[in-house]
Protein backbone atom coordinates (compact mmCIF):
# COMPACT_ATOMS: atom_id res chain seq x y z
CA UNK A 1 0.00 0.00 0.00
CA UNK A 2 1.38 3.42 -1.27
CA UNK A 3 1.76 5.75 1.71
CA UNK A 4 2.60 9.71 1.40
CA UNK A 5 5.14 11.23 4.28
CA UNK A 6 6.15 15.00 3.70
CA UNK A 7 9.66 15.75 1.98
CA UNK A 8 11.89 18.59 1.00
CA UNK A 9 11.00 18.15 -2.62
CA UNK A 10 7.27 17.76 -2.35
CA UNK A 11 5.62 14.62 -0.87
CA UNK A 12 7.40 11.62 -0.68
CA UNK A 13 5.39 8.33 -1.76
CA UNK A 14 5.96 5.17 -0.33
CA UNK A 15 5.40 1.59 -1.19
CA UNK A 16 5.64 -1.76 0.93
CA UNK A 17 8.65 -3.42 1.21
CA UNK A 18 7.46 -6.84 -0.46
CA UNK A 19 5.92 -4.62 -3.42
CA UNK A 20 8.11 -4.58 -6.63
CA UNK A 21 7.71 -1.48 -9.61
CA UNK A 22 8.45 -3.56 -12.92
CA UNK A 23 8.45 -1.81 -16.13
CA UNK A 24 9.96 -2.88 -19.88
CA UNK A 25 10.63 -0.69 -22.34
CA UNK A 26 11.69 -0.91 -25.80
CA UNK A 27 15.40 -0.55 -27.15
CA UNK A 28 15.12 3.49 -26.66
CA UNK A 29 13.66 3.42 -23.51
CA UNK A 30 10.28 3.65 -24.52
CA UNK A 31 7.93 2.31 -22.48
CA UNK A 32 5.78 -0.70 -23.44
CA UNK A 33 4.86 -2.49 -20.21
CA UNK A 34 4.02 -1.14 -16.38
CA UNK A 35 2.85 -3.12 -13.90
CA UNK A 36 -0.19 -2.46 -10.86
CA UNK A 37 2.30 -1.10 -8.45
CA UNK A 38 4.17 1.08 -10.65
CA UNK A 39 0.71 2.90 -11.68
CA UNK A 40 -0.37 3.01 -8.37
CA UNK A 41 3.21 4.67 -6.63
CA UNK A 42 3.84 6.95 -9.66
CA UNK A 43 -0.33 8.01 -10.05
CA UNK A 44 -0.20 7.59 -13.46
CA UNK A 45 -2.43 5.44 -15.43
CA UNK A 46 -1.48 2.76 -17.69
CA UNK A 47 -2.56 4.66 -20.84
CA UNK A 48 -0.39 7.79 -19.73
CA UNK A 49 2.56 5.72 -19.11
CA UNK A 50 2.92 3.09 -21.95
CA UNK A 51 4.84 4.92 -25.12
CA UNK A 52 6.11 7.53 -22.54
CA UNK A 53 9.95 7.41 -22.40
CA UNK A 54 11.39 6.26 -19.57
CA UNK A 55 12.80 9.30 -18.39
CA UNK A 56 9.18 11.30 -17.93
CA UNK A 57 9.36 9.74 -14.39
CA UNK A 58 12.87 10.74 -13.47
CA UNK A 59 13.02 13.68 -10.79
CA UNK A 60 14.95 16.86 -11.16
CA UNK A 61 17.20 16.16 -8.01
CA UNK A 62 18.49 12.75 -10.34
CA UNK A 63 22.11 13.50 -11.10
CA UNK A 64 22.45 13.00 -15.09
CA UNK A 65 25.64 11.22 -14.57
CA UNK A 66 24.35 8.34 -12.93
CA UNK A 67 21.92 8.28 -16.09
CA UNK A 68 24.90 7.91 -18.36
CA UNK A 69 26.03 5.47 -16.13
CA UNK A 70 23.41 3.37 -16.18
CA UNK A 71 22.84 3.78 -20.22
CA UNK A 72 26.76 3.16 -20.62
CA UNK A 73 26.04 -0.13 -18.69
CA UNK A 74 22.67 -1.55 -20.17
CA UNK A 75 23.49 -0.61 -23.85
CA UNK A 76 26.41 -3.02 -23.47
CA UNK A 77 23.96 -6.13 -22.86
CA UNK A 78 25.47 -5.54 -19.05
CA UNK A 79 22.74 -5.03 -15.83
CA UNK A 80 22.84 -2.58 -13.32
CA UNK A 81 21.74 -1.68 -9.97
CA UNK A 82 21.22 1.64 -8.80
CA UNK A 83 18.93 3.81 -6.40
CA UNK A 84 17.24 6.49 -8.42
CA UNK A 85 14.75 9.29 -7.35
CA UNK A 86 11.50 9.11 -9.59
CA UNK A 87 8.85 12.14 -9.90
CA UNK A 88 5.30 11.31 -9.28
CA UNK A 89 2.15 12.64 -11.44
CA UNK A 90 1.28 14.86 -8.55
CA UNK A 91 4.96 16.27 -8.01
CA UNK A 92 5.93 14.20 -5.59
CA UNK A 93 8.58 11.96 -5.20
CA UNK A 94 9.63 8.24 -4.52
CA UNK A 95 12.82 6.19 -4.37
CA UNK A 96 13.85 2.97 -5.23
CA UNK A 97 16.76 0.33 -5.93
CA UNK A 98 16.37 -0.35 -9.45
CA UNK A 99 17.71 -3.52 -11.29
CA UNK A 100 18.09 -3.14 -14.71
CA UNK A 101 18.46 -5.47 -17.21
CA UNK A 102 18.52 -5.56 -20.93
CA UNK A 103 16.23 -7.99 -22.89
CA UNK A 104 17.87 -10.32 -25.20
CA UNK A 105 16.94 -12.13 -28.39
CA UNK A 106 18.05 -15.85 -29.54
CA UNK A 107 21.16 -13.74 -31.41
CA UNK A 108 22.04 -11.15 -28.36
CA UNK A 109 20.42 -8.84 -29.60
CA UNK A 110 19.02 -6.08 -27.67
CA UNK A 111 14.94 -6.25 -28.00
CA UNK A 112 14.49 -3.63 -25.26
CA UNK A 113 15.05 -3.13 -20.83
CA UNK A 114 13.46 -4.65 -17.93
CA UNK A 115 13.36 -2.67 -14.59
CA UNK A 116 12.55 -4.03 -11.41
CA UNK A 117 12.73 -1.90 -8.14
CA UNK A 118 12.41 -2.51 -4.73
CA UNK A 119 11.49 -0.37 -1.67
CA UNK A 120 15.40 1.05 -0.85
CA UNK A 121 16.49 0.89 2.98
CA UNK A 122 16.74 4.29 5.06
CA UNK A 123 20.50 3.91 5.36
CA UNK A 124 21.44 3.60 2.08
CA UNK A 125 19.30 6.97 1.09
CA UNK A 126 21.47 8.57 3.91
CA UNK A 127 24.40 7.57 1.85
CA UNK A 128 23.42 8.21 -1.41
CA UNK A 129 20.99 11.12 -1.32
CA UNK A 130 24.24 13.31 -0.22
CA UNK A 131 26.35 12.25 -3.31
CA UNK A 132 23.64 12.61 -5.88
CA UNK A 133 23.43 16.40 -4.41
CA UNK A 134 27.31 16.44 -4.62
CA UNK A 135 26.90 14.89 -8.31
CA UNK A 136 24.11 17.60 -9.83
CA UNK A 137 25.80 20.70 -8.27
CA UNK A 138 28.69 19.78 -10.28
CA UNK A 139 26.69 19.33 -13.57
CA UNK A 140 25.10 22.89 -13.11
CA UNK A 141 28.73 24.33 -12.55
CA UNK A 142 29.83 24.88 -15.90
CA UNK A 143 28.03 27.04 -18.71
CA UNK A 144 28.05 23.85 -21.09
CA UNK A 145 25.55 21.08 -19.72
CA UNK A 146 28.15 18.54 -21.65
CA UNK A 147 30.70 19.52 -19.47
CA UNK A 148 29.06 19.15 -16.53
CA UNK A 149 28.08 16.29 -17.28
CA UNK A 150 31.46 14.77 -17.51
CA UNK A 151 32.98 16.64 -14.57
CA UNK A 152 30.55 14.79 -12.41
CA UNK A 153 31.13 11.63 -14.50
CA UNK A 154 34.50 12.00 -13.71
CA UNK A 155 33.56 12.72 -9.62
CA UNK A 156 31.58 9.50 -9.32
CA UNK A 157 34.27 7.34 -10.80
CA UNK A 158 36.72 8.74 -8.72
CA UNK A 159 34.88 8.65 -5.98
CA UNK A 160 34.64 4.40 -6.89
CA UNK A 161 37.97 4.42 -7.46
CA UNK A 162 38.60 5.53 -3.99
CA UNK A 163 36.90 2.70 -2.33
CA UNK A 164 38.14 -0.03 -4.66
CA UNK A 165 34.42 -0.52 -5.73
CA UNK A 166 32.48 -1.27 -8.76
CA UNK A 167 29.40 0.63 -8.75
CA UNK A 168 27.39 -1.96 -8.47
CA UNK A 169 29.33 -3.32 -5.86
CA UNK A 170 28.87 0.39 -4.35
CA UNK A 171 25.38 0.77 -4.50
CA UNK A 172 24.78 -2.76 -3.04
CA UNK A 173 27.07 -1.91 -0.13
CA UNK A 174 25.16 0.34 1.26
Amino acid sequence: MARQMDGLAGPRVDFAESEIIVSKTDPKGRITYCNDIFVKVSGYTEAETLGQPHSFIRHPDMPRSVFKLLWDRIQTGQEIFAYVKNRTKSGGHYWVLAHVTPSLDAKGQILGYHSNRRFPKASALAAIEPLYKELRAIEEQPDNRKDGLKAAHDRLNAILQEKGLGYDEFVLSL
